[in-house]
């Protein structure tokens, strides 16, 4: 008798005691116009991108980069492919990796590696680097 009673007030006395909840009212709308602008999706709404010009690079594009800021520990001549181990990580021909000098970061290319020498480049400055054997 009780699982009776029980069963009949689950279905009739849910709606009964479930209460209406509030409506939500929106404070704050935001609005998206496509014809306005073309923007990327993952920007937020309103956000607009500031364009930075850095006078630091133009000054730096002629510094010269000195040999001794690289270090070459090791170097591998396999007939497919050749390795050098510079400023302590492996590096193959064709990379490019990052130098940071001072507060500045200068994009390097590794052109050859050869016996007993690398030949890195940076824009139009070329760095032979020997290897160091101690």
């Amino acid at each position: 008798m009780k699982k009776v009673f029980f069963i009949c007030f689950l279905i009739c006395g849910t709606p009964v005691l479930a209460e209406e909840a509030p409506k939500l009212e929106l404070k704050h709308r935001s609005a998206f116009n496509e014809e306005a602008e073309a923007r990327n999706p993952f920007w937020p709404i309103g956000w607009k991108p500031m364009a930075k010009i850095s006078n630091s690079s133009v000054e730096n594009a002629g510094t010269k980069i000195p040999s001794n800021a690289f270090v070459v520990s090791s170097i591998t001549l396999d007939p497919g492919a050749h390795f050098a181990i510079i400023n302590g990580k492996t590096i193959g021909e064709g990379q490019q990796f990052g130098l940071q000098l001072g507060n500045q970061l200068y994009q390097i290319t590794v052109k050859a590696i050869q016996d007993g020498r690398v030949i890195l480049l940076r824009r139009d400055q070329e760095i032979i680097v020997p290897l160091r054997r101690k």
